[in-house]
């Protein structure tokens, strides 16, 4: 069953956002501590947040027998997207920026993440098919999805899909990065109109 999320997934959102992202949301998080008593309760109130792309709003859940097994974040790129402050950006994201831009308009899986032991039971590719209802819905013509080249499964499934590598970027390793990934591999796949 995928359903929207609610306010209530947040915590789950947190866990499966930072294993899709191989510690990157984490060491963002970090960067964001004010106070807080947790890097989790940082990442787990961006994610109650009504806005933004990080937001229960743009995620969907995938449950198995009544357990959270995958969750998909994704939301439409904007058609013109403005790259004139990157230098601000911290140089881990400024691929990811620019691989964003290679796809504008788009309906973008920002995250798509399955709990280990729900994985190579279809549920990846029901978020997939999922994320496609969704662009339609909104008049996307196109998909896109940037994972790291190293992740060979998500790759077989993605190509699986209908979707094609169209560009690629180095990646820039962050302060606890904990994969040794080569490239950032962008992914567009066309909607049937």
């Amino acid at each position: 069953m995928i359903r929207a999320a609610t306010k209530q997934d947040a915590s789950e959102l947190v866990c499966l956002i930072d294993c899709a992202g191989y510690g990157m949301p984490l060491d963002v998080w970090n960067s964001m501590l004010d106070g807080e008593a947790s890097v989790l309760e940082v990442g787990r109130k961006r994610a109650m947040r009504e806005e933004g792309g990080f937001s229960y709003r743009n995620a969907w859940i995938a449950e198995r027998d009544g357990a959270t097994a995958g969750v998909l974040v994704g939301y439409r790129l904007d058609e013109d997207i403005d790259l004139s402050g990157i230098d601000q950006v911290p140089a881990a994201f400024r691929p990811l920026m620019e691989l964003e831009a290679e796809a504008p308009g788009s309906w973008y899986v920002n995250v798509l993440a399955v709990h280990a032991e729900y994985r190579g039971k279809g549920i990846g590719g029901a978020l997939l098919d999922h994320a496609d209802r969704t662009a339609d819905d909104v008049g996307a013509g196109t998909m896109s999805i940037i994972f790291e080249s190293e992740n060979h499964a998500a790759r077989r499934l993605y190509a699986s899909k209908g979707y094609s590598v169209t560009a690629q970027r180095p990646r820039v390793a962050f302060e606890k990065d904990r994969t040794g990934s080569a490239e950032w591999l962008l992914m567009v796949k066309e909607l049937k109109v």
